[in-house]
């Protein structure tokens, strides 16, 4: 969720290390700041810590060695409840990587992470994020921007003037729109099927 209007990027780091827990917030907050993106950052010390908090997350740097739950079977846990921020794994054993694609992981980093290539890196993931928003709706509901992804949505509705949006998760957002608004920002995987309904294919 790039900043756009108000529209923050949600970053978590979960690392037991409490120097490199600070060396990433510093590294992420140089990067964004230099692009005027507006972030918040949240710092785990375990992987029980980061899957208790229900975190919202869109980019997540996660160590992979980890005492209890490591950063592999943390991260599963997370796909299996339907995370879907990009993780970057932080690790001094560069075998483990191969494992990181059963959890569809963006990248890698080598400890100790130097800016470069935590630079390097990063320019790449927000290149790839830049693209994908184009599959991506932004709604406002009240005072607050939500950005949804085209395969979240599983039908829409709209009643008087309201819009609902019926998503994969079970949960439904409504707002104020128009649906003949709302069909032009949507691709052509949604049919509408009748005036007051949108449908995904």
């Amino acid at each position: 969720m790039l900043e756009r209007g108000g529209v923050l990027l949600h970053i978590a780091v979960c690392d037991d290390e409490k120097t490199m827990l600070n060396h990433l917030k510093q590294l992420e907050y140089d990067f964004f700041h230099k692009k005027r993106i507006v972030t918040v950052i949240s710092l785990f010390s375990s992987g029980e810590e980061l899957l208790q908090s229900g975190q919202e997350m869109d980019i997540l740097f996660l160590d992979i060695q980890m005492k209890q739950i490591d950063g592999m079977k943390t991260a599963q846990k997370l796909r299996e409840r339907g995370c879907k921020a990009e993780i970057i794994f932080i690790t001094i054993l560069k075998e483990m990587v191969f494992c990181s694609f059963e959890v569809r992981a963006f990248d890698y980093l080598i400890k100790p992470v130097q800016r470069k290539d935590f630079d390097h890196t990063l320019e790449r993931l927000m290149d790839s994020m830049q693209k994908a928003e184009l599959d991506k709706l932004l709604i406002q509901i009240g005072n607050e921007n939500h950005i949804i992804r085209f395969d979240e949505i599983l039908y829409c509705e709209v009643i008087d003037r309201k819009i609902y949006l019926h998503l994969d998760t079970g949960n439904e957002l409504e707002y104020y729109d128009r649906m003949d608004d709302l069909a032009e920002k949507l691709d052509n995987r949604f049919y509408r099927c009748h005036r007051s309904y949108l449908l995904s294919w």
